[in-house]
Parts: structure tokens; sequence; C-alpha cells
């Protein structure tokens, strides 16, 4: 993990000396990349050299479960699952953005994924140089309306044969998550040589949580399942963001990075 902290570290650094203010740092990368640790490291390095720091991952914006229950009733039972673009408190993320860019204390939000719940405690932090604001699809842009027609797996073929659920995921990212993700000064992209390691990487995880006897551990046929739900904007953000990325990392399946761009 070492070579990819530190080419973001120095990347960091330059951007922070032209920044004018508190600096917005978007780090994408798909399930299983590494995020979070270098998230967590970036933190580390920049506040050993004076940086105040804080992260936010757009997964600590899930919505409640029964927000998303509602959603399932009213809009597509796929939605009852956390992760896509609408299953997020995007409004939320957008107040947290604005509170940094104006100096402001931060309260950030923290989700419990063992019991799909936000902890009832939120994390405060002061006035932050920067904020890394990590996800999944974090910085990602709508796909073409064409693009959506066609499954591109067995759960867009099963789940939602009439489209539904793709189309509101991809109105959110024209709407709501485009206004969020505009408040991002610079973004770096983390991209998995392909969406196969990603099930690998994400199997990792899922091993790990089993080991440790963690509730909400998934199956082998569980785990096919969720990441399916990922696949169509995880391979369109792989094909499209590093044309326009300030910084991406092609990652190997150990990743490790290679390239820049």
């Amino acid at each position: 993990m070492t070579p990819s902290l530190d080419r973001i570290a120095a990347a960091t650094r330059a951007w922070l000396a032209a920044a004018d203010g508190p600096l917005i740092l978007g780090l994408c990368g798909a399930q299983g990349s590494g995020k979070s640790t270098l998230a967590a490291g970036l933190q580390r390095r920049m506040e050993a050299e004076g940086r105040r720091t804080a992260i936010l991952s757009l997964d600590d914006l899930y919505l409640s479960g029964t927000a998303r229950a509602q959603l399932a009733d009213t809009v597509h039972p796929l939605l009852r699952t956390r992760g896509v673009p609408g299953t997020h408190d995007a409004l939320r993320g957008i107040a947290i953005l604005d509170s940094v860019k104006a100096g402001e204390a931060l309260l950030l939000p923290r989700f419990d994924k063992g019991r799909d719940e936000p902890f009832d405690r939120e994390e405060a932090a002061g006035p932050v140089d920067i904020l890394i604001f990590e996800g999944w699809c974090v910085g990602a842009r709508p796909q073409a309306e064409s693009a959506l027609a066609a499954p591109i797996n067995a759960l867009e073929r099963i789940e939602d044969p009439d489209t539904v659920w793709r189309r509101h995921v991809n109105r959110q990212l024209w709407g709501i998550y485009a206004e969020l993700f505009a408040r991002i000064d610079r973004l770096v992209l983390l991209a998995a040589p392909d969406f196969g390691v990603v099930r690998d990487w994400r199997g990792e995880q899922e091993e790990t949580l089993w080991a440790s006897k963690a509730s909400g551990a998934m199956d082998a046929a569980q785990l096919d399942r969720f990441v399916q739900h990922y696949e169509r904007l995880t391979r369109h953000i792989l094909a499209e963001m590093p044309g326009r990325a300030d910084l991406t990392l092609q990652l190997d399946h150990n990743r490790q990075p290679g390239a820049t761009a």
C-alpha cells in the first residue's frame, strides 16, 4: 500500500499548496481496492505534517433500514440493499462538505454495517484543512440512457427486467449526487484491473468477517448476488473516470499501483 500512499500524499501536498482554503479530496475505488486503508494512512501523514484532516466515507451516509425499506416499497425492491446512488443521505453529505468549505466544525455520521443501521453517535471534528471523501462511486457520472437498456448480469435481467432500478440509480447521478460530487476539489481513482477482481477482493473481506465470527458475513452465493448490485456503475467508472480524474492509480490484482495518469 505504501507506493499508492506515497503518490497520493505527494499529489495532495501539491494540491494543498495551490488551494485557497480547505481541500476536499475525493477518493474513488471499487470494493476491496484499499480506499479505507489509504484514507487512514493519508490522514496520519497529513496530520503529522500539521494539516488538520478528517475522513468521510460515502458508506457512512447510508440511509437507515427503514428509509431503504420505504424506497423498496415505493420505487424498487433492489433499493433495500445499501450501496447504489439513491441509498445515501446525499443532502447530509452536501451539508458536511459545505461546512468544510466554510471552515466550520463538523459532525460526521458513522454507519454500522453489522446492524445495517447508522450509529446513534456522530464523530465531532474541528475545522479541517483536508477532508478525505472516500467511496466506491465517489465522483461517478451518469451513463447515457441508451446504455441502460441491456442488462449486464443476472441480477438486472431477473430482478430489474423493466430497468426501473437502474434508471432510478442513474437519475440520482444526474441530480443530487452530481451536486454532492461537484463539491470535490480533487479526485483520485484507484482503478481495478477489471471487474472480476472486485469479487475476489470483496471475498477476502468476507473471509475476514467469517474468521472473526462477525454478524452479517455473506456466503459465496450471497456475495455473488451482492456484487452484481455494483457491477454496472463500477464498469462505467473504470471506463470513464480515468480520463478526468486528477490522479489515477492503475492497480494490479494485488492492489499495487502501476502507471499513473
